[in-house]
Order: C-alpha cells, then sequence, then structure tokens
C-alpha cells in the first residue's frame, strides 16, 4: 500500500472519523452501527494514508 493522501486529507479524515465514532456510541441505533463502521473506516484510512477507492480511481491527494 503507498500513501495516496495528503496530511490535510489524512487529518480531515481523522477529525471526521472522531466525530462519528462519538456519534455511533450515543445510542444502539441502526443508522449508530453504519456511523459506526464508516467512522472506523476513515481513522484506518487516515492513519495508513491509504484509500483504496482513492486507488480505484486512479486518484491521489499526496504531492
Amino acid at each position: 500500500m503507498t500513501v495516496n493522501e495528503s496530511t490535510t486529507d489524512r487529518v480531515i479524515r481523522f477529525i471526521l472519523a472522531l466525530v462519528l465514532l462519538y456519534f455511533a456510541f450515543q445510542s444502539a441505533s441502526p443508522w449508530n452501527w453504519v456511523l459506526g463502521i464508516v467512522g472506523v473506516v476513515l481513522l484506518f484510512t487516515a492513519v495508513t494514508g491509504f484509500c483504496a477507492l482513492y486507488k480505484l480511481l486512479g486518484i491521489s491527494t499526496k504531492r
């Protein structure tokens, strides 16, 4: 896996992931499960710097 996200992209993903995970743990509704899954995916991509969707579409925000 090569890094294909810029630092700004990673910071935004990290912050958004934390917000989504916070709301995911507020109750046990099905929507909160979705928020939790999306939050975990965003957190993983922020930490690793690799986004599989970017790779699939040939996008890179890394300079």
